[in-house]
């Protein structure tokens, strides 16, 4: 036993000297987790992380048999489902953990929205966690079409030709997103040129950052402890907090494999059966809906009168969306400073508004046809 903890010893020593381990340890050892009513909403983030990983792993399998193009992407994905072992269930837990990466992602913006998390100094925090949601709100779009069943051709065209709405550079982008005029063969193949290589290496810088930010900042306080110091507490993060952050990626895991397993082709407003082959010739689907998290803008868009003063409707839309946008992105640069550790109401009043704006025109868009 003395002789395996002295090699053991050894193989320590040696690696510390070359990648400094026991610094790691040691800062892990020290750093702390605020603890409070609201501290569970810390896991969020961590939830969005685990469901990120699993897209990569099940990406990764689906890649293997997936092949891009007009004569090969649905046939592979039929194959896939029907012929490869358990293909069905990676693609099934691949599209339920997108979905479910998303979902996290919004509750963890939502809730560092309304504790303020934001505030000095972790504005940058913010930001970047900002572009990852737009990334993975990218990685559902250019995933959507890449089966090229009938659903996702139409809901693809539909969805490029708004940039076609731009003044100036639209044309260009929406002929740029399309490889040509409309959406054919060439389409997937920038598609999936984005899902598979462009967007994860963007996705895996600002992730880093986004991760090496909170490392280095710690997690946000609440505002009151500002003013009553005596309320503060703390959890060490290792092993406390890490422990219960596995048991929280063990639920999802197994809510993920209750899901894939009784729910393949999604259940509701989420699904995404395989359905028939796209034809550019024949006729739209009556109802061409867009994924749940698309659907607050969609519905936007429609609910817009054809011309809004001198402006195009739908151009109009794209405006204020993209200018809500940025307002959001820089909330924290606006929101002032809360060194007195009052809440800020009318920010809050703000967050409502856009949680409910979100809220509704998605349910109005499931409820009017």
């Amino acid at each position: 036993m003395a002789d395996k903890i002295a090699r053991e010893n050894r193989l320590f020593h040696w690696v510390d000297e070359r990648l400094h381990i026991q610094t790691l340890v040691d800062y892990m050892s020290h750093k702390v987790v605020p603890q409070h009513s609201h501290s569970f909403w810390y896991y969020f983030g961590g939830i969005s992380l685990f469901f990120f990983v699993v897209q990569v792993v099940t990406g990764i399998l689906l890649l293997l048999y997936y092949r891009p193009g007009a004569d090969s992407a649905y046939e592979s994905v039929k194959f896939i489902i029907s012929e490869v072992s358990f293909g069905w269930l990676i693609r099934s837990i691949h599209s339920w953990s997108a979905n479910l990466m998303i979902l996290a992602a919004f509750i963890h913006m939502f809730s560092v929205f309304f504790t303020h998390a934001y505030r000095k100094p972790r504005e940058m925090t913010w930001v970047t966690g900002i572009f990852l949601l737009a990334l993975a709100l990218a990685f559902g779009f250019s995933g959507y079409l890449l089966p090229w069943n009938e659903l996702s051709f139409f809901a693809t065209r539909v969805g490029t030709g708004m940039a076609g709405a731009i003044p100036g550079v639209g044309d260009f982008l929406m002929k740029l997103m399309r490889g040509g005029e409309d959406v054919t063969g060439a389409t997937i193949g920038r598609f999936f040129g984005l899902h598979v290589a462009v967007l994860p290496g963007v996705f895996a810088v600002l992730l880093s950052l986004h991760l090496f930010f909170i490392q280095r900042q710690g997690m946000s306080e609440p505002l009151e402890w500002a003013a009553n110091p005596q309320f503060k507490k703390y959890r060490p993060f290792f092993p406390n907090f890490i422990m219960r952050e596995l048991l929280v990626w063990l639920i999802m895991l197994n809510l993920l494999a209750v899901l894939a397993v009784f729910f393949p082709d999604g259940i509701g407003v989420v699904h995404w059966p395989l359905g028939q082959k796209a034809d550019p010739f024949a006729p739209p689907p009556p109802v061409i809906r867009p994924e749940w998290y698309f659907m607050f803008a969609f519905q936007a868009l429609k609910v817009l009168p054809a011309h809004l003063l001198f402006i195009e409707g739908e151009l109009a839309g794209i405006i204020i969306l993209t200018a809500g946008g940025i307002v959001w992105t820089l909330i924290p640069f606006l929101a002032g400073k809360f060194s007195s550790g009052k809440k800020p109401t009318l920010i809050i009043a703000f967050g409502w508004a856009v949680l409910a704006f979100i809220a509704v025109l998605t349910i109005l868009g499931y409820i009017l046809e």
